[in-house]
């Protein structure tokens, strides 16, 4: 089991704080013969597979390196364009290594934008007066939990389907919030969270969740 990552969204639907605490990385490397059997696209700066799933390399994986050196984007290291690079006989064989390529700062700040619509769009599609709006989503590799202050500060955190003790752990991360960064006198409300003992006490947290699952008093 495992807590893959946390997000605190502000009331406006920013993101003011994101760490990442365990990425599975599901990569597949191959080596392949001229010409290339895999139909490859650049979308946001990346070349990723459009067609021919084979190996473990699905569509939607993305170029990481090329001959054992990590890739630029849409570029190689030394700054050649990979999908011109890689129609040009003479370059093979070679090896690529593919998967899911993290995710960049500005699409972090996209998606806790978008999550934090859906949110209020959820509140407001209640049958029920006054409902929260969503506290978890499931997939069938993770499951996201909310926990939403009164006010309106979002903790989010996304988990294993599996792990335990997530509401509890929710509450421990407003708990370490109100003291290590509303209680920090830098610290301005609605502004990114830059506090080292923010961090250190997160990361504690986190670690505990995962090996016990629970939150008991004065945890």
């Amino acid at each position: 089991m495992a807590i893959f990552s946390v997000y605190v969204v502000n009331k406006a639907g920013g993101l003011i704080y994101q760490y990442d605490n365990y990425v599975p990385r599901a990569e597949a490397e191959k080596t392949f013969s001229f010409p290339l059997d895999l139909v490859l696209k650049v979308h946001d700066e990346k070349v990723v597979v459009s067609f021919g799933q084979r190996d473990g390399i699905r569509v939607g994986h993305a170029v990481l390196s090329i001959n054992g050196v990590d890739v630029n984007g849409r570029q190689t290291a030394e700054g050649k364009d990979i999908v011109e690079y890689l129609k040009e006989p003479s370059n093979y064989p070679v090896s690529i290594r593919f998967g899911r390529a993290r995710l960049s700062s500005n699409e972090k700040l996209m998606l806790a934008s978008m999550f934090h619509s859906l949110f209020a769009i959820g509140s407001q599609l209640s049958p029920e007066v006054g409902s929260s709006g969503i506290e978890m989503l499931e997939t069938d590799a993770f499951k996201l939990h909310c926990f939403q202050t009164l006010t309106g500060i979002k903790f989010i955190v996304l988990a294993d389907p599996r792990q335990s003790g997530i509401d509890g752990l929710l509450r421990k991360i407003y708990e370490i919030y109100s003291d290590f960064a509303l209680k920090n006198p830098f610290y301005s409300l609605e502004m990114p969270i830059r506090c080292e003992l923010f961090d250190q006490n997160l990361k504690s947290s986190l670690e505990i969740a995962e090996k016990a699952g629970t939150f008991g008093p004065g945890s």
